[in-house]
């Protein structure tokens, strides 16, 4: 991945969880910064999905298109599978249903637990993400992003 802004990101998140790999003896500690991981990890697909999308609109399209993605694009939010895929969709309806494939089970099922779980943090509910949970499913939220990102540097035939 040659994204300079998602691995910016991706590395201060994978410092976050060293740091908070070496709690593991203080695992309401490690409970507490997990939800924060939750959040972080939400902001990574957020600003990942539309990073993504935005350097495929500046590298293919009119100047004047894709200023209206970026535009399009700051409002993405709380990105649950069914956004990404209608993002997706919005570009390439091929694209979404590989997705959808290629995601179904585990990639998911992580994507929906990390926004489920940063509502429930953002609105002071009990959300019971773990570290071991929450890394997982940030390691299923990269093979997400690494799949869109090859979408869209494909060589077009």
């Amino acid at each position: 991945m040659k994204n300079r802004e998602i691995l910016r990101y991706k590395s201060q998140l994978d410092e976050l969880f060293k740091k908070v790999s070496t709690f593991d003896s203080d695992i309401e500690m490690q409970s507490h910064w997990a939800k924060y991981l939750c959040v972080r990890v939400s902001g990574f697909l957020e600003i990942s999905v539309s990073s993504i999308y935005k350097n495929y609109a500046r590298d293919k399209a009119h100047p004047y298109v894709a200023n209206y993605v970026d535009k399009q694009l700051s409002r993405f939010h709380n990105p649950d599978m069914e956004k990404i895929l209608n993002i997706t969709r919005s570009f390439n309806p091929e694209w979404a249903e590989e997705i959808r494939l290629a995601t179904e089970g585990e990639i998911k099922d992580a994507i929906v637990s990390i926004v489920a779980n940063r509502h429930k943090v953002a609105h002071g509910d009990n959300a019971n993400v773990t570290y071991v949970t929450i890394k997982k499913y940030y390691e299923n939220a990269y093979k997400l992003i690494k799949l869109l990102n090859e979408q869209c540097n494909k060589t077009e035939e």
